[in-house]
């Protein structure tokens, strides 16, 4: 087998796109008002809302002082609101407001329209490989971190 150069790398490959994906999936949402990594904000809250600002930050995988920059620029988009938990005033919960919730169909639709952008000419057979090699990829990493 041919010694590879380093731009033909499987993991410069995906290095490559990963940002390309990240560039423009943010581009997306900042065009229906979202900044970046709003959505997995807005993801876990759809489905757990008013858990701590903890809590919200272990589900989206960031550091706590991320999730609060997140939550205070989500607060002033009047997307979410931060409320003192009822038995533990110490405590603050976020909760999404009418607008957070309103924004979920668009979030979806524009996860679906990049989706479809990012795998244009691909046949189903084609998604359904490259989603089980970039899960046993992603499997692969798990296991070097353990």
């Amino acid at each position: 087998m041919a010694r590879q150069s380093m731009h033909e790398m499987t993991g410069f490959l995906l290095g490559r796109m990963c940002k390309l994906m990240r560039s423009r999936v943010h581009a997306m949402f900042e065009d229906i008002g979202l900044h970046r990594g709003q959505h997995f904000v807005l993801h876990v809250l759809w489905k757990n809302e008013g858990i701590t600002h903890s809590e919200l930050a272990a589900r989206s995988s960031v550091q706590p002082a991320t999730i609060t920059n997140a939550i205070k620029r989500m607060e002033k988009a009047g997307l979410v609101e931060r409320r003192r938990d009822t038995e533990d005033e110490r405590v603050s919960r976020v909760y999404l407001t009418e607008a957070g919730r309103d924004i979920r169909s668009k979030v979806e639709d524009t996860i679906r329209e990049f989706e479809a952008q990012a795998l244009a000419g691909l046949s189903e057979e084609e998604v359904a490989t490259l989603r089980d090699l970039l899960g046993k990829v992603q499997e692969n990493l798990t296991r070097c971190e353990e």
